[in-house]
């Protein structure tokens, strides 16, 4: 496998080749979109963009390691076909799909995209799941999910901001008294400074806040929430790796295929943020945290 360092300079190759990006109208590399990804007018994720990262992680994922990794983060938690899921982050739906799949479990995912919510339910209806795994839009700004109405939960990054206490309690009141919830997220340890070029690009190109919470300050949101924190793991490595390993197949691809400038931009695009996250994480100013934590039914805070 390619160390980091040839995958960057593999990004930049491209990137000197590569016109400009036209927001819309970009065509996929990889794929036909689904019918909902007809019209490409989101600003955050229009059809180009679902379709390459889709391409780096599997279909219905928008993170590295994908299915693999999302299995990996739920199996600790025992499901079985009895339990019920809460699972923030649902992507296109590719993380329900594949616990509902695989374990059993009646999963409903949220997600803040009103497109990625549509698609979502639309691959699920082709599979056959029906209610088994649904994904359903949800308000970070005002977060609230059903009272006490899920047996465990799992959060991929859902905290786009610095303020972890509104996600984190109304999770927390969704949840059964003794149920398990896991959590993954971006931390900085020191606040990131919104001058810093890297910080600006990587907050820019992944549509964020440069504000991001610390490790500690979730650890301690939970605890306030009445979580019993058993397993706190920085699992910044591991997403390094699965990030590369999908990057190298991606410009692989591009190398053996006969991309378009206008494709190879599109690519270059989303290589751009991760250019930055990997910039970011390699210096120490970022990491991506694991908790693994048993609820107590839910604790209402005020907000901050």
């Amino acid at each position: 496998m390619l160390l980091l360092d040839d995958v960057l300079n593999l990004f930049r190759w491209h990137a000197a080749r590569a016109e400009p990006l036209t927001p819309s109208g970009a065509s996929s590399p990889q794929r036909v979109p689904d019918a909902a990804l007809a019209d490409d007018d989101d600003p955050s994720w229009p059809s180009a963009r679902i379709s390459v990262v889709e391409a780096l992680w599997g279909e219905g994922f928008l993170f590295p390691g994908g299915a693999a990794e999302t299995l990996r983060l739920a199996n600790p938690m025992g499901l079985t076909a009895a339990s019920s899921l809460l699972l923030v982050g649902a992507g296109t739906g590719g993380a329900p799909r594949r616990i509902a799949t695989d374990l059993g479990v009646w999963v409903t995912g949220y997600e803040t995209n009103p497109r990625l919510v549509a698609i979502a339910n639309e691959r699920n209806l082709r599979t056959g799941l029906g209610r088994r795994a649904q994904v359903e839009l949800w308000d970070p700004i005002a977060p609230r999910f059903p009272l006490h109405y899920y047996h465990h939960g799992m959060a991929i990054e859902p905290l786009r901001g610095d303020k972890p206490v509104p996600t984190l309690a109304a999770i927390s009141l969704a949840l059964k008294p003794g149920g398990q919830f896991v959590l993954v997220e971006t931390v900085a340890d020191v606040p990131l400074d919104p001058a810093d070029p890297v910080v600006g690009a990587w907050a820019r190109l992944d549509h964020r806040p440069p504000a991001v919470p610390s490790e500690l300050a979730i650890t301690r949101t939970m605890g306030r929430l009445g979580f019993d924190v058993r397993i706190v793991e920085d699992i910044s490595r591991r997403h390094m790796r699965q990030a590369i390993e999908g990057w190298h197949g991606a410009v692989r691809a591009m190398e053996d295929g006969h991309q378009s400038m206008r494709q190879v931009a599109m690519v270059v695009h989303e290589a751009e943020l991760w250019l930055a996250r990997f910039r970011l994480m390699r210096a120490g100013k970022l990491r991506l945290v694991r908790w693994h934590t048993i609820g107590r039914g839910g604790i209402e805070l005020p907000p901050g």
